[in-house]
């Protein structure tokens, strides 16, 4: 990797020291995107509804909650900690609040420890299983981070850790774990590893440029664009498992068919010769596919 990601100095600013608490918990929540936790969460309260065959309990809802929440915050905290350096070289991620001293190293760092602490938290009230696996489930979240820098399957890194939601939910619920519920975690890997392929690719001159791995940039853009067509062909093929081995009905059966078709225009929309509409794929059609999901196998859950 090149030797500037080490040399490299962090831009010097005031900012994230004079902000009050709330202020820098509002410029945290800003730089981990805390309204995308809406990817990851209908799958892990789709996974407890099939567990229980029905809806949780408003308590085991409020814990599943809890524990996404911090999950992802803690992993995506981490995250711009992890790449605080190398954020402070790509033009297009130098602005954020790490790397322009608007947030302090320290706070940041308090932050993924309290958020790690709600995992946790919300795993002892949820399963004594869940408690007992949350440290691994810490680690895998926290590592990823560091994945880029010796390997290209990052991607693939990246969506075994949020595949880790429906599965941690199943085990809270049940405190035992079941084909259907892993076959849902690849799903969901497999989704999330192909819309990174798909995002990874904006930065790929970057990469090349300063040593990060990935797929894109070890064999191009259209390379990584086929990449996430096969994962994404493979999250549908999946669901369509675990349809069949849940015997869910026609309305989880029809979400995975509007899922797919939804897939199928996020991946016409995004080309190798144009990658304009990247932003617009990644972050609003995967939303939609989230929502679809909880909407149709969460109606099909409760009818049945």
């Amino acid at each position: 990797m090149d030797q500037t990601l080490q040399s490299n100095p962090l831009p010097s600013s005031p900012n994230g020291m004079t902000q009050g608490p709330a202020a820098k918990l509002r410029t945290t929540l800003e730089m981990i995107k805390f309204e995308h936790s809406i990817f990851a969460l209908p799958f892990a309260l789709v996974a407890g509804m099939l567990a229980v065959r029905g809806w949780p309990t408003w308590r085991e809802v409020f814990w599943l909650i809890v524990a996404m929440v911090g999950a992802r915050s803690a992993a995506m905290t981490f995250n711009r900690i992890a790449d605080r350096n190398i954020d402070a070289l790509n033009p297009r991620t130098r602005m954020r609040a790490l790397p322009a001293g608007r947030l302090t190293l320290r706070f940041a760092v308090g932050f993924t420890i309290f958020s790690c602490g709600l995992l946790g938290l919300a795993a002892w009230e949820l399963s004594p299983l869940a408690f007992k696996l949350s440290p691994l489930a810490i680690a895998v979240l926290l590592l990823y981070s560091y994945t880029k820098r010796f390997t290209m399957f990052s991607h693939l890194v990246l969506g075994i850790a949020d595949g880790l939601a429906p599965i941690a939910a199943w085990i809270a619920l049940r405190n035992s774990v079941s084909l259907s519920v892993l076959l849902l975690g690849a799903a969901v890997a497999f989704w999330v590893g192909g819309f990174d392929l798909i995002y990874a690719c904006q930065d790929l001159d970057f990469d090349r440029r300063v040593g990060i791995h990935s797929i894109p940039q070890r064999f191009g853009v259209a390379a990584a664009l086929y990449g996430s067509i096969a994962c994404h062909l493979a999250m549908v093929a999946l669901l369509v498992a675990v349809v069949r081995l849940e015997h869910l009905g026609w309305v989880a059966a029809g979400g995975v068919a509007l899922m797919a078709a939804l897939l199928a225009y996020e991946h016409w929309i995004v080309r190798p010769s144009d990658l304009s509409r990247l932003n617009a794929a990644f972050f609003n059609v995967n939303g939609y596919i989230s929502l679809l999901f909880f909407a149709t196998w969460g109606a099909d859950l409760l009818i049945h």
